[in-house]
């Protein structure tokens, strides 16, 4: 028995070594900062030593629109609508803990009330009392736990291919999350992470595929390995995570735009039919040949449909603040 051992020993060297001639290392946080933290980025001060990477541009006496990205993304997606928004609106976006340039949370918490905190915590320190929230992916479900807790600061809500339903996906899906999930498995590849994953997984997670560009590439690749963000990752993945009841999701009344690219193969289109069933104040756009971001796939529809719904709901608003006030 003891050549089985032998081997054994030395395959598990080979892996050893393998493990640490194949790990991709972590980005140097400066070079991040100078590359993704240009301005108008800020690096915000919450809840005492805190920062958070902020981007806040518009007329500071405009209505609030703030911005909330998707898991393993970061405020840079938003980009076409902050550009399409920004001359009629004050628009806020900020990486969340965990991701792009803020990077891990001190307190290692990745529950949705975390998230949903943090929410008051940027709003609080721009010193802004209302707001439009709008989230895409993870961001939606924590757009939607906001509106479950904090109706009364909200002017509306926007989902954008939220998660959060109680709707099962049948097939299809993003390769690195699903590996993200896998214990130990997901501990292994957050270390390993070849840029040809992240490449494949965003590739999956989109029908309009001119948004898979090289450099879209690279600025997940490269903050996905910001200092601490792949821990948070496995952290964020480990946490147990709770879909809403119809309960909670009708007693909802802010108006609600809920926005949804039919062809999305990690949260399908017929989430959007729940939450549209379920909501009591809801809108929706929805977009054939489009998958999971609607935002990058399709920006000037998507901002256009945002706008005119905004202009509607922000209008009715105004209707009634008058008529309360004479």
């Amino acid at each position: 028995m003891k050549w089985f051992w032998r081997i054994l020993g030395g395959l598990a060297l080979v892996l050893l070594a393998a493990f640490f001639v194949l790990r991709v290392p972590d980005t140097d946080a400066g070079a991040m900062y100078a590359k993704y933290g240009t301005p108008p980025s800020q690096m915000l001060a919450i809840d005492g030593t805190r920062r958070v990477h902020v981007r806040d541009e518009g007329p500071r006496d405009a209505p609030v629109v703030i911005l909330l990205h998707g898991s393993n993304a970061d405020l840079h997606t938003w980009q076409a609508w902050a550009d399409a928004l920004k001359s009629d609106y004050r628009v806020i976006r900020f990486d969340q803990r965990g991701h792009g340039l803020t990077g891990p949370a001190a307190d290692g918490d990745y529950a949705l009330d975390a998230f949903v905190k943090d929410i008051d915590a940027v709003a609080d320190a721009l010193n802004v009392e209302r707001f439009t929230l709008a989230g895409n992916s993870m961001g939606g479900a924590i757009a939607m736990g906001y509106a479950i807790a904090n109706p009364d600061r909200l002017d509306g809500l926007v989902l954008v291919d939220a998660a959060g339903a109680p709707v099962e996906r049948d097939g299809g899906g993003n390769l690195a999350f699903r590996l993200a999930a896998m214990p130990g498995v997901g501990n292994v590849m957050s270390q390993l992470l070849p840029r040809s994953l992240v490449e494949r997984s965003l590739s999956q997670s989109v029908s309009n595929q001119a948004v898979v560009t090289p450099g879209t590439v690279d600025r997940y690749w490269e903050l996905a390995r910001y200092p601490g963000n792949r821990n948070a990752t496995r952290q964020r993945f480990a946490t147990p995570r709770r879909n809403f009841d119809a309960a909670q999701i009708a007693a909802v009344t802010v108006p609600t735009l809920v926005m949804w690219g039919e062809e999305d193969s990690l949260i399908p289109y017929a989430a959007a039919g729940w939450y549209m069933e379920h909501l009591p104040n809801a809108t929706l756009a929805n977009y054939p040949g489009i998958g999971h971001i609607p935002m990058e796939e399709a920006p000037e529809q998507s901002v256009a449909d945002l706008r005119i719904w905004l202009g509607e709901v922000l209008a009715s608003q105004d209707v009634a603040d008058e008529g309360t006030a004479s």
